[in-house]
């Protein structure tokens, strides 16, 4: 009986909490998710992808007429490949198998890489079996971080990487305030953790931040082994922006770890923007004198707008 009772209690006490709680509501207003309709199978192309490597060649890149091609699988061959479209923060799935007949050691043996901006490589190696330094072997930040561990399949087998980059941040003196970012996925295993990398990733001296553009292409490297590749698609990552944001709100967007940033509501098209506003801005634009750019940094502008030749993901890792 008693403890009947002390259920009731215990019941009417939590309703009475539930009852008396209030929702928290942050005052921020977002827009609906876009639908993206994913492949059938998880490393299936989705609706929102652009497809690298698939069945209809190699159109997507530049130099790609040097790799052989047959049945959506490209073998790296004769130098080293770039996209022909520039992109700023992706996410890429690709697959990838090292020779099956191995006939060396170490840098030597199903050795490529994939770039980022001309910049960043992740590594891609025969690393089954085959010792070599740590930061060089499969799914490392090349000469940075190894990866958490090794998820290697055998020589000739089929290899995943599901990879996200997020391009370094600059403030308007082009000063880096948020480091590039990796987060690698090989085999379904994750070995980076939004590694925050260093700067470019060097074999040949440490890394350092250098200038370049907002975007760039994706590189394949050709080391001298013929590595395969399919199946290999992009997207490009659109963070969702809220549309209005109370003034007295207390969430931030986080940036860097040193670097926060309070959360504003996205500018409004500018065919919502109330008409008087829209002329005033309008007068100001033409009204304003323009201003030309000193030469030291039009010339820095000029140099990260071209376009990595074919052959640059060869470069830093040929004495290897």
């Amino acid at each position: 009986m008693l403890k009947r009772i002390f259920l009731s209690l215990a019941v009417c006490l939590g309703l009475t909490s539930l009852a008396s709680a209030q929702e928290f509501l942050s005052g921020i207003k977002w827009p609906e998710p876009k639908v993206v309709t994913p492949g059938e199978k998880p490393s299936d192309p989705p609706s929102d992808a652009k497809v690298l490597i698939g069945s209809e060649g190699m159109s997507a890149w530049n130099g790609g007429d040097q790799w052989e091609f047959e049945d959506g699988v490209a073998t790296a061959a004769k130098g080293g490949i770039a996209t022909k479209e520039k992109f700023g923060d992706i996410q890429v799935h690709l697959e990838w198998a090292a020779p099956e007949k191995v006939v060396s050691r170490g840098q030597g043996r199903g050795n490529s890489g994939i770039y980022f901006m001309g910049k960043y490589e992740i590594q891609i190696l025969d690393s089954y079996n085959n010792p070599t330094y740590f930061d060089g072997q499969a799914g490392s930040v090349y000469k940075q971080s190894p990866p958490m561990v090794n998820a290697m399949k055998k020589p000739g087998e089929w290899n995943t990487y599901d990879i996200v980059f997020n391009r370094p941040v600059r403030n308007e003196k082009g000063d880096v305030i948020a480091p590039a970012r990796f987060t690698v996925i090989h085999n379904g295993v994750l070995v980076q953790n939004s590694y925050p990398v260093r700067g470019s990733t060097n074999w040949h001296k440490p890394p350092a931040y250098e200038p370049h553009g907002e975007t760039g292409n994706i590189s394949l490297q050709f080391h001298g082994n013929p590595v395969k590749f399919r199946n290999m698609w992009v997207r490009e990552i659109e963070p969702i922006e809220p549309t209005f944001v109370p003034e007295d709100t207390e969430m931030v967007r986080y940036k860097a770890e040193w670097s926060t940033e309070k959360m504003t509501a996205a500018p409004p098209a500018e065919s919502e923007a109330p008409a008087d506003e829209a002329a005033a801005k309008k007068e100001a634009v033409e009204a304003a004198p323009a201003e030309e750019a000193p030469a030291e940094e039009a010339t820095a502008k000029e140099a990260s707008t071209e376009e990595a030749p074919a052959e640059k993901a060869k470069g830093d890792k040929d004495s290897k």
